[in-house]
């Protein structure tokens, strides 16, 4: 199924759910980029040991960005309670980053949370990463104060963000 698509850069983008298979660009998109800043915790491996059991099962989603035939990003949603998802494991391909992706497949998680009827939204980041920080500030995400979260089992998780859903109401495709 496809959620969204559009031409892009060089080639058309497509970002539509998890399907089976996906698990080794799931992996190798987020060991990437973790392994280029930090290393990989117990957490993640066992996220990526099956990310069906771990994600979609308890009601998560998984969202696949797709070029010329190649999965170059993902985007999970952690069910945390009936009206609550985590914003996780979000990554996009380098050779694909300043194009948009990363920003999209955000937007379909946020319309897809919405769509599950959730009121907010949670992600845990860390400060290294700028980019994506900005990218959550600018779509709405408002910082937390650390001593007010359950403490993360992620060791580089530095940065803790929300936002709160029945205050969206604009898409972010401008």
């Amino acid at each position: 199924m496809s959620l969204r698509s559009s031409n892009q850069g060089s080639g058309h983008v497509c970002i539509r759910s998890f399907q089976p298979g996906d698990e080794i660009a799931f992996r190798r998109l987020n060991e990437r980029w973790i392994m280029q800043h930090f290393c990989i915790e117990a957490k993640d491996e066992a996220t990526f040991v099956d990310p069906q059991e771990t994600i979609i099962e308890p009601g998560g989603r998984i969202f696949i960005a797709i070029v010329d035939g190649q999965s170059v990003g993902c985007c999970a949603l952690l069910r945390m309670s009936s009206d609550e998802f985590e914003v996780a494991k979000m990554a996009v391909a380098p050779e694909q980053q300043g194009k948009g992706i990363g920003r999209r497949l955000l937007q379909v998680a946020i319309d897809e949370a919405q769509q599950m009827r959730a009121r907010r939204l949670y992600l845990e980041t860390n400060h290294q990463l700028e980019n994506a920080v900005r990218l959550y500030e600018s779509v709405g995400f408002r910082h937390l104060d650390p001593s007010a979260i359950t403490p993360s089992p992620y060791d580089r998780a530095d940065v803790y963000m929300e936002m709160k859903l029945d205050r969206v109401s604009a898409s972010m495709d401008s």
